[in-house]
């Protein structure tokens, strides 16, 4: 395949699609947590803020600026963490980071939608931006939990 043939194939209508309808955009009001993440090889950013009940995410908001493939991940996120642990959001990170960088299997459920941006493994410029929304989503959530263990 051609560098063409694969960066049209990375584009995909899916990723277009999630990138296009973002769950779960904008800030709360009050959250437990507060966390941006940026990306400095390509200047993505993403905010997260979100509300811990019962040791679960009960709300969740993200202002997301990035690329298509950071916008689709972040859709996918959006639409899957809410009633999700901090252990959860954190194996997720742990097995898209792994996917991306090993070929490793598929984040699981409720995250396995992210499934689709396995074609973005051959281009690790971008994998950073891919995980912001999750590294940014477990950096919260772990803050929230302590603050409300404390």
């Amino acid at each position: 395949m051609s560098a063409e043939t694969d960066l049209i194939k990375l584009y995909s209508q899916r990723i277009l699609a999630l990138a296009a309808d973002i769950p779960r955009t904008g800030r709360l009001e009050a959250p437990d947590a507060s966390v941006k993440k940026r990306s400095p090889l390509c200047g993505s950013t993403v905010t997260v803020d979100l509300r811990m009940q019962d040791g679960k995410v009960a709300d969740y908001a993200q202002d997301v600026k990035a690329c298509a493939l950071g916008q689709a991940s972040a859709s996918v996120v959006g639409s899957s963490i809410v009633g999700c642990t901090p252990e959860e959001i954190s194996a997720a990170r742990d097995a898209l980071r792994a996917m991306l960088k090993e070929d490793g299997p598929t984040p699981p459920a409720p995250f396995d939608g992210l499934e689709v941006l396995r074609p973005a493994q051959a281009y690790k410029n971008r994998h950073a931006s891919i995980l912001l929304a999750l590294d940014a989503a477990s950096e919260a959530a772990e803050e929230a939990r302590q603050a409300q263990s404390a």
